[in-house]
C-alpha cells in the first residue's frame, strides 16, 4: 500500500510501505477514504531533522472498516468511521473524565510517529478501535465528508480550546490565530454564545471566513499594535478569554497583552513553548489563569456531530484545496507557503 512519510523538513514522499494488518484483538483495519494535511504537520516539515526521519504522517482520517480483531464490537466490516487523532479505549479512568488524550491503555497516543501508522495513506491499523473509532451515519460520498473529517482533529481542538476557557454568552473572545484550529475556535465560541469574538489574523480570505463562522471583528496588526486595537475594541480592558491557536511565544505574548484582568488564556497551538512567563509579572499579578492542552477531541463527537449533520455548522470549509495522495508533497508545501489553508486528501 501507499503512504506518506516526511524524512526531514521540506522532504515529503509518497512510498509504497508494508500493508496495515491486525496485529491485536482490540485492533480494526480501515480503508481510508478522506484525509488531510493538518496545521502541525507543517512544524516538522519545517524543522524535522533527517536523523528524526522517515516518518509515517496524518492523524485525520475517515474510512472503511475492512476487517477487526476478534475482541472488537462496536464496529464491524463495511462501517464507515472517524478516527480522532489520539487513540483511546473510551473506558479508562481518563476516558470516563473526558481526557482520552491521556488514556492509561493507550500504548502510543497519538497517530504518526507514536502509533508507527499515518493517516495520509491508503489504509490504516487501528488500535484499541471500539474506543478510538466513532461510526458515521453517511455514506462514503455524502457532501458531509469535508465537515464530519474536522470531527478527527480541528473542530475538536477548537471546540476544547473554547471549553478550557469556559466560554460562555457573557464573555468577550479574542482567538489568535486564522488558521484553521483557530477558525474552528471562533466556530466554537459563536456556538458557545460569546457576545464578541475578535479574531487576530491578516490572510482576508481567512478572516472574511472567520467572519462567516462568528467573529464580530478582526484585527490583522502584530505586536503592540495588535493588542491596542484589541483593547481599544473592548473598552481598554481586554478579553475575559483568549484563545490561543498557534503555539509560539510571540503569540502567547499577544495574549498576554489582550486578556483581561482575571481572566483565562486557552493554548491549543502546536508546538507550545517551555520558556512562558507565569509568575507576578504576568499571570499571576492580574489573576490570570492557564488553560488548554492537546484536544480530547474523542470526547465532544458526539455532542458536535448533530451540529454538522442537521447543518447548523459547516466547518469543512476550511478546506480550501483537494488533492490525491500522489498530491500530497505539493500540499504540505502550499500550507507552508499560505497558498492553501487546509488540504483535503481522497486517496
Amino acid at each position: 500500500m501507499r503512504a506518506t512519510l516526511m524524512y526531514e523538513a521540506g522532504d515529503v514522499r509518497i512510498e509504497n510501505v508494508p500493508d496495515s494488518v491486525i496485529k491485536h484483538p482490540t485492533d480494526a483495519l480501515v480503508r481510508i477514504t478522506a484525509s488531510c494535511i493538518c496545521g502541525s504537520d507543517l512544524w516538522p516539515y519545517g524543522s524535522m531533522t533527517r536523523a528524526d526521519g522517515p516518518a509515517r504522517m496524518g492523524h485525520e482520517f475517515i474510512g472503511i472498516v475492512e476487517d477487526t480483531g476478534s475482541e472488537v464490537t462496536t464496529v464491524k466490516r463495511g462501517d464507515l468511521v472517524v478516527a480522532p487523532f489520539a487513540i483511546s479505549d473510551n473506558t479508562c479512568a481518563f476516558c470516563r473524565e473526558g481526557l482520552h488524550t491521556s488514556c492509561s491503555h493507550a500504548q502510543a497516543n497519538f497517530w504518526d510517529g507514536e502509533a508507527e501508522e499515518g493517516g495520509q495513506a491508503e489504509a490504516v491499523r487501528v488500535p484499541l478501535a471500539d474506543g478510538t473509532l466513532v461510526k458515521l451515519p453517511v455514506a462514503a460520498d455524502s457532501a458531509l465528508i469535508p465537515s464530519l473529517l474536522t470531527l478527527s482533529d480541528v473542530l475538536g481542538t477548537g471546540y476544547h480550546a473554547a471549553v478550557a476557557g469556559q466560554v460562555n454568552e457573557r464573555t468577550r473572545v479574542t482567538v489568535i490565530g486564522d488558521g484553521a484550529v483557530g477558525l474552528m475556535a471562533v466556530l466554537s465560541a459563536k456556538r458557545l454564545g460569546a457576545e464578541q469574538i475578535v479574531l487576530m489574523g491578516r490572510h482576508q480570505g481567512r478572516t472574511d471566513l472567520g467572519h462567516e463562522f462568528g467573529a464580530t471583528d478582526v484585527v490583522s496588526a502584530r505586536g503592540e499594535e495588535g493588542i491596542e486595537q484589541v483593547r481599544e475594541l473592548t473598552g481598554g480592558h481586554g478579553t475575559h478569554v483568549v484563545l490561543e491557536a498557534v503555539g509560539n511565544m510571540p503569540a502567547y505574548q499577544q495574549a498576554l497583552g489582550v486578556v483581561r484582568p482575571g481572566g483565562v488564556i486557552s493554548r491549543v497551538g502546536v508546538p507550545q513553548y517551555e520558556e512562558a512567563p507565569i509568575g507576578f509579572g504576568s499571570l499571576f499579578r492580574h489573576n490570570l489563569r492557564l488553560a488548554g492542552g492537546p484536544a480530547p477531541v474523542r470526547a465532544y463527537i458526539e455532542e458536535l456531530m448533530p451540529d454538522i449533520l442537521n447543518g447548523t455548522i459547516e466547518p469543512g470549509k476550511v478546506f480550501d484545496a483537494t488533492t490525491n495522495l500522489d498530491g500530497v508533497p505539493a500540499g504540505y508545501q502550499d500550507m507552508a507557503d499560505r497558498k492553501s489553508l487546509k488540504v483535503l486528501v481522497n486517496p
